[in-house]
């Protein structure tokens, strides 16, 4: 994933370079004078444990409720929780047999 991007990002910011205006913006100013295109925040790594599997599941089905999308996680149209959940076909295909062990809880 790491040579994709970056593969990506200089291509993209020796295009953007060559290609610029100095009296026009460009929403791309910060990215030429930085050389970055990926947020510093946002990174990927390789998940090699089933518990850090789930929690990463968790973290994914859990977002659209916390962003108040949604007042549960099955509502999230776009989400795989139900898949997981009921073993339910979605809008989102998970192409995976083996599925994570999520612990449903009810809320009182």
């Amino acid at each position: 994933m790491q040579a994709i991007k970056q593969g990506f990002a200089r291509r993209l910011l020796h295009k953007q370079r060559s290609a610029s205006d100095p009296r026009q913006g460009s929403l791309w100013d910060t990215a030429l004078d930085s050389g970055h295109i990926w947020q510093a925040r946002f990174y990927d790594f390789v998940v090699f444990t089933e518990k850090k599997r789930v929690e990463k599941l968790r973290y994914m089905h859990r977002n659209p409720v916390k962003r108040g999308l949604g007042l549960e996680p099955q509502h999230w149209d776009w989400s795989s929780y139900r898949h997981y959940a009921d073993g339910e076909r979605g809008a989102v295909l998970v192409n995976e047999e083996r599925k994570a062990e999520l612990k449903v809880r009810k809320i009182a």
